[in-house]
């Protein structure tokens, strides 16, 4: 597993407004056309989320 970055202002913005993920608490691991892949800053384990077609 990547190691993760924290998120850029257009990330933040889409993780609070679709997904209510609390940006704070999250990490980008890789951020594709077709999802974001996300590691918990707490527990490390990955959640990924699809994107909008």
């Amino acid at each position: 597993m990547k190691q993760g970055k924290r998120p850029t202002r257009k990330q933040k913005i889409m993780l609070a407004g679709l997904e209510r993920v609390d940006p704070k608490s999250w990490l980008i691991e890789r951020d594709t056309p077709e999802e974001l892949i996300l590691v918990s800053r707490k527990t490390g384990k990955p959640k990924t989320i699809k994107k909008g077609v």
